[in-house]
């Protein structure tokens, strides 16, 4: 159920949507946006390809945990996560606590052709694997997808819809758990 006055995350891996889809729902909600990759950088006074480079995923992972700790407790926001976040117990447990989550979602192909089309993905985020891309995402989803579920109170597919199109959605859901309260 939605809670209206909790935050709105919204997670799924990259290139699904998260933060071109909270920038339309925190306009139209009047809410704040934060990205959480945003926070984490500004916190740390690195780039994530930096943090990386330099500790690795875990301390990505780390910084990234405390970032959350730190938004989830300011007033309610529509709020882009990274795509791992939701790998630790600990940051699924503040988002549930924390807000209503949403996951959006798309096949492989689809993320591959979406990253391929945004140069800045390549420059900001580092490759997890040695993998390909297509066999690289297809493995993270499937080792995410549970953690997506779990989390999560609604899926959008976002493959053959418009960053406008999910918006909507979430924001019709939001109000009818609001209307629902």
């Amino acid at each position: 159920m939605m809670n209206p006055t909790a935050h709105i995350y919204l997670t799924g891996y990259r290139g699904t949507g998260k933060t071109s889809v909270a920038v339309l729902v925190a306009k139209q909600m009047a809410r704040p946006l934060v990205d959480l990759d945003l926070v984490v950088e500004a916190n740390s006074g690195k780039s994530i390809r930096e943090i990386f480079d330099q500790g690795g995923e875990s301390m990505f992972r780390r910084l990234e945990t405390e970032a959350l700790e730190s938004v989830a407790q300011m007033p309610p926001a529509i709020i882009s996560l990274g795509g791992g976040a939701v790998l630790s117990e600990e940051n699924r447990e503040r988002i549930r606590q924390t807000g209503s989550c949403v996951w959006l979602d798309a096949d492989a192909e689809t993320i591959a052709g979406r990253l391929k089309g945004d140069a800045s993905t390549a420059d900001r985020r580092p490759a997890l694997t040695d993998l390909s891309e297509i066999e690289e995402i297809s493995g993270l989803l499937k080792q995410r997808r549970t953690l997506y579920d779990q989390v999560s109170d609604l899926r959008i597919d976002t493959a053959e819809k418009t960053v406008q199109e999910v918006a909507s959605e979430i924001i019709d859901w939001a109000g009818r758990g609001a209307s629902q309260e």
